[in-house]
């Protein structure tokens, strides 16, 4: 059966350069599938410009409506949306946000089937594609150079001014870091993409034991996982295990990395009921000694106590002041400099739309053409075509009737 795909403009604001396909997965996506058609929403601010996809003879256009499966990023607005369409998008809605309630309640009223990022997964859960790297790479970049400006002791160019990660790598290799110690939290891809950065500014990985005991007159890093930063309330073994399930028996053990450390890059998952990496409390302790914090997973007001807001990408750095828990400037004395951004993919739009295609293509076209023989589509799918909730998402019926 024919499908023909659309790659749509993207609306939000402020505006997201990114995009699922660049022009040459379009031209393999007709190669690989000879039942596949493709036009592409003209667009003023995508990455790849509309005259990139036209010389490869992609069609542009400002009308998508005779196509079947529409794909972007952000959300759709809802004046934008078109009935009875299949999209793709990260529709922010399966926490239950309440800023993008109204939008699942449109997308159910025109009858469209709602296909999120987010919820394409395998069968074990674990998400097939997403921009974490991306959000390492910049996140990781990002803490560095607030910690160049704060001190004045170097000066990185923005990302969003440079071409690409080729680009960012090369501004990396004009500095030279202090004797610093780092800690970067996590195990998935956000935290693998910050360790491409740091293990770029060839900075050594030291264990716990030598890094909480240790002192060095060059730059050095630990690396660490939940297990390094958690512990039993009751003083047990710590299971991995018991701790994803449940994590009510554990608290925060993060305290003796914070004493001694100078930089915290955080990109771990929080996960809901686990303890706080560190809390406004903790940041008062007279022993807390990290002053630059890049918080690439951006909880606000949660697990990192010093994120009071996500920043922007136009202005990406604030203070914090443990005394009063309030913002200041972030060059404030005796302040934790934030590096906060929630949108750090953003910044690097033509890789990271490189990336996200390769795993969109590899992993979710198939299901289109192989009858979804491995459930890709059904496990992702929100909403159906009749206006309704899927069984897996029928939780959220409370949350589009406004109910709690």
């Amino acid at each position: 059966m024919a499908i023909k795909f659309a790659i749509i403009k993207e609306r939000k604001s402020p505006p997201d350069r990114r995009v699922v396909f660049s022009p040459k997965k379009c031209i393999q996506l007709l190669e690989t599938y000879p039942d596949a058609a493709i036009e592409v929403e003209s667009s003023l601010v995508r990455v790849f410009k509309d005259i990139e996809y036209t010389s490869q003879g992609i069609e542009v256009v400002d009308d998508v409506s005779d196509c079947d499966v529409l794909l972007g990023v952000k959300e759709v607005p809802i004046t934008a949306l078109i009935p009875n369409k299949k999209y793709f998008f990260f529709s922010h809605t399966i926490k239950q946000q309440p800023y993008n309630k109204a939008l699942l309640q449109a997308i159910l009223k025109n009858k469209i089937e709602l296909y999120d990022h987010e919820t394409i997964v395998k069968e074990n859960g674990f998400r097939l594609i997403g921009f974490g790297r991306y959000a390492g790479l910049v996140g990781a970049y990002n803490t560095f150079r607030a910690l160049g400006l704060r001190d004045g002791i170097f000066t990185l160019a923005k990302v969003e001014t440079l071409a690409d990660f080729v680009a960012m790598k090369v501004e990396l290799n004009k500095i030279k870091l202090p004797a610093i110690k780092i800690v970067l939290t996590g195990s998935g891809k956000v935290a693998k993409g910050a360790k491409e950065i740091v293990d770029h500014l060839n900075i050594e990985k030291i264990t716990v034991d030598e890094y909480l005991t240790k002192t060095y007159q060059k730059a050095v890093y630990c690396y660490i996982d939940v297990m390094d930063y958690n512990k039993k309330m009751d003083g047990g073994t710590f299971n991995k295990t018991e701790f994803f399930k449940d994590p009510t028996g554990y608290e925060s053990n993060f305290m003796r990395f914070a004493k001694v450390s100078d930089v915290l890059i955080a990109g771990h998952f929080y996960g809901e009921n686990a303890p706080y990496l560190f809390t406004r409390d903790d940041a008062k302790h007279p022993e807390f000694h990290i002053s630059v914090i890049g918080d690439i997973s951006c909880d606000i007001d949660g697990p990192v106590a010093s994120t009071l807001r996500a920043s922007t990408i136009a202005d990406p750095i604030y203070g914090y002041q443990a005394a009063s828990e309030k913002e200041v400037p972030f060059k404030t004395k005796n302040s934790i400099t934030v590096m906060a951004v929630d949108n750090l993919p953003c910044e690097l739009p033509k890789d990271a739309s490189e990336g996200f295609g390769r795993m969109f293509f590899n992993q979710v076209m198939p299901a289109f053409f192989n009858n979804d023989k491995d459930g890709i589509l059904e496990r992702a799918k929100i909403t159906t075509s009749k206006g309704t909730l899927t069984e897996r998402f029928s939780y959220l019926q409370d949350y589009i009737k406004g109910r709690d």
